[in-house]
């Protein structure tokens, strides 16, 4: 029996995600699947089934407004659970870049903070140093003494390290950085022809 035909969105965001992620959102069936497993669903305003759901309807402008896309922790059940095979996670982060690139600001406050401060820390250690990760946030949010209280149990418990990790190849890392930044900028200049 031949593979049915799956019709190709003609959403410029759908071409985006197909393009950027290698999946196609058409090819979902709905089974709920993705978003009865998903830690973060109940937190987002769209569950992932929603998303790819709006992505087939053409409705790729309210799936690049609304938070699930920074909900999201890409920790890739929704993607283990399709019994398509879709990469759902793949889907979620390309709608993150578009979203990025087109300027829309995110749904959730201070997300776009968290990943920047994340990602700096990252960059600059090999790995996360959650302490530093913290002030940063902090400070940057303009919120410098939030979860002080916590910071202070933390580090009594010996939960929290003072030092940062002692990471082997941490220039290899800032290398991959480096070619994700290029990458971004590649994309950018695509996507704005």
């Amino acid at each position: 029996m031949p593979s049915p035909v799956i019709p190709e969105s003609r959403s410029p965001v759908s071409r985006f995600v197909i393009e950027h992620s290698g999946q196609n959102p058409a090819r979902c069936y709905q089974c709920g699947k993705c978003t009865a497993g998903c830690p973060a669903a109940p937190d987002m305003d769209m569950g992932p089934r929603q998303v790819m759901r709006a992505l087939q309807l053409g409705m790729g402008r309210e799936v690049l407004s609304c938070n699930s896309i920074w909900v999201c922790l890409q920790c890739q059940t929704c993607s283990s659970r399709c019994p398509k095979e879709i990469d759902i996670a793949k889907v979620m982060e390309s709608l993150r870049l578009m979203a990025i690139l087109e300027g829309h600001p995110a749904a959730e406050k201070n997300i776009a903070l968290f990943n920047e401060v994340f990602l700096d820390v990252v960059k600059r250690h090999g790995r996360a140093y959650e302490l530093e990760m913290g002030a940063l946030y902090n400070l940057r949010s303009g919120h410098p003494t939030a979860n002080a209280r916590i910071l202070v149990e933390l580090v009594a418990k010996g939960r929290l390290a003072l030092l940062p990790p002692a990471v082997r190849g941490v220039a290899k890392v800032r290398r991959l950085f480096d070619e994700a930044e290029a990458a971004r900028r590649r994309v950018g200049r695509e996507v704005r022809g």
